[in-house]
């Protein structure tokens, strides 16, 4: 169930003012940091990645997917989110991104098994909606509850 991952303690809203999107990464990867479950350098490898290969992970309207290769620096599955009110540019201003998800597995089962979850929420078009239209953490976790 999503809700296992997305929680109180996962998700986070900010206004993003002055973010540019490697701070976006970096803040919304910041609960599975805190509570071991990736380590420092993991957040290094999802910026990587965007520098190397460009905006790949904007996944829909205003919707990032930020994450990298299993490695040693992911302890167990994970998911975060961070919405900020100010949309941020994602490598340019073609990609202008609001909710910054932060994906950490262990292997190709966990890594399928976490996009399902999440695919159950960003196939609806109106809950994305409400998603993008949030106004405070609650919003978006009564959201994530009523798709578990």
């Amino acid at each position: 169930m999503l809700s296992n991952f997305l929680n109180e303690k996962t998700v986070k809203m900010v206004d993003g003012i002055n973010f540019n999107w490697k701070t976006s990464i970096r803040e919304a990867a910041k609960p599975l940091l805190n509570d071991g479950t990736v380590q420092y350098e993991y957040l290094n490898s999802m910026i990587d990645i965007v520098e190397k290969e460009g905006p790949y992970i904007n996944i829909g309207p205003q919707i990032a997917l930020a994450h990298a290769e299993p490695s040693k620096y992911v302890n167990r599955v994970g998911m975060s989110l961070l919405k900020t009110r100010k949309p941020v540019a994602l490598t340019s201003k073609d990609h202008m991104i609001n909710i910054w998800f932060v994906m950490a597995t262990i292997g190709s089962d966990s890594y399928l098994q976490s996009i399902q979850e999440l695919t159950k929420l960003l196939s609806d078009s109106v809950k994305v909606g409400k998603l993008i239209c949030a106004d405070d953490t609650s919003d978006i976790l009564n959201l994530i509850k009523s798709i578990d």
